[in-house]
């Protein structure tokens, strides 16, 4: 699976508190399923929840949500479109120790092909975003600037 290595280096690069101090990011996936067909492919699609806890939040959750969800745009789409998906899957807590958790229901397609006795696999992306969505670099709380990142041409 790709996407939790690849949201823990998005994070850890657009939220400054996780800078300095990496260790107060908690990445954990949890029990998931392979959903497949008896087709004639043995494509799957991976599906799982997974864990995003920054200790000591404090007021830090908006900058970590708001990075979450840049991410989310691109690489898991359908929480934000789908009816169903908006209401269960982005969840989140705040523990009485200061934690800030957020679970997401995260899925990948995978691809598999056989070429000439040989079985390859493909991880998928995502369908592409439509042409109308911004790519900020910038992120401001409170009208004060707490993060910034290279900007993506689109």
């Amino acid at each position: 699976m790709l996407k939790p290595t690849q949201l823990r280096e998005m994070l850890l690069a657009r939220v400054p508190q996780l800078r300095d101090r990496p260790e107060r990011l908690t990445i954990a996936l949890e029990q998931g399923r392979v959903v497949c067909t008896p087709a004639t492919s043995l494509s799957f699609e991976y599906q799982y929840p997974l864990r995003i806890t920054l200790s000591e939040a404090g007021d830090d959750s908006d900058v970590l949500v708001v990075s979450l969800l840049l991410w989310l745009r691109e690489n898991q789409p359908d929480l934000m479109t789908t009816a169903q998906k908006r209401e269960s899957g982005i969840v989140f807590s705040h523990s009485a120790n200061g934690d800030f958790t957020v679970a997401i229901a995260l899925t990948e397609r995978v691809l598999v092909s056989e070429d000439d006795g040989a079985l390859h696999v493909t991880h998928l992306p995502e369908p592409p975003e439509p042409e109308a969505v911004s790519r900020p670099w910038r992120l401001y709380i409170n009208q004060q600037l707490v993060s910034e990142w290279p900007a993506i041409s689109g």
